[in-house]
């Protein structure tokens, strides 16, 4: 969000989504310093979350609940779908951002790559996953297809570029808490505001 020189405008959003599927209520800092509270219904995702918002520096509430009886998939794309639209309100025009960001992190044996772009474009080039790790139940719920899921779900509907490549692992929960710590360190460095950055970072005028 833009401001005459000197005025600090919070980067905040507060959205609620409602559908026959699920119900999201989900405020969002994107200057804050990783306090979160996160209560989807759904624990593995409860701890990726709270993982992205610690690493990323984004302070996060969410309250969540869905058909969960049937099966995770629509409460946790939900809540990537409301994530996105809030990182894209809480952004604003993009003035005065980094833009880029990339990050490489390790979780024992498991290491992640991610590299975003605040571009306005959403594309997720999602790679490295070992063989089988969309059908790995983690914690007992949360299947390992989920993981692209809900990056989709924030790519598009916040307008990022995102590439989150899986180095090497082996185990489920380290290859998937690695690459939400991935997204969420580039994420810090790209939504970052720049001293040095006037007005927005594109040669196009907008983002």
């Amino acid at each position: 969000m833009s401001s005459p020189v000197g005025i600090f405008t919070p980067r905040v959003a507060h959205l609620q989504r409602e559908t026959s599927e699920s119900s999201i209520d989900l405020s969002l800092n994107l200057d804050g310093t990783g306090v979160s509270d996160i209560r989807t219904s759904v624990p593995f995702y409860d701890h990726l979350l709270t993982a992205f918002a610690k690493h990323s520096l984004c302070d996060l509430t969410v309250r969540a609940s869905g058909d969960i009886e049937i099966d995770v998939h629509h409460t946790v794309e939900d809540v990537g779908i409301v994530l996105g639209q809030a990182i894209r309100q809480a952004l604003g025009d993009k003035s005065g951002i980094s833009r880029y960001g990339d990050a490489l992190v390790p979780l024992d044996e498991a290491l992640a790559q991610a590299v975003v772009d605040i571009s306005g474009r959403p594309y997720l080039v999602h790679t490295g996953e070992p063989a089988g790790f969309e059908f790995h139940l983690i914690g007992g719920h949360f299947t390992g297809s989920m993981v692209r899921h809900v990056f989709e779900a924030i790519t598009f509907h916040a307008g990022l570029t995102v590439h989150v490549t899986v180095l090497g692992g082996r185990d489920p929960h380290h290859i998937a808490e690695a690459e939400f710590k991935a997204f969420a360190r580039a994420f810090r460095l790209a939504k970052a505001l720049d001293p040095l950055v006037h007005g927005i970072p594109s040669t196009k005028g907008a983002l």
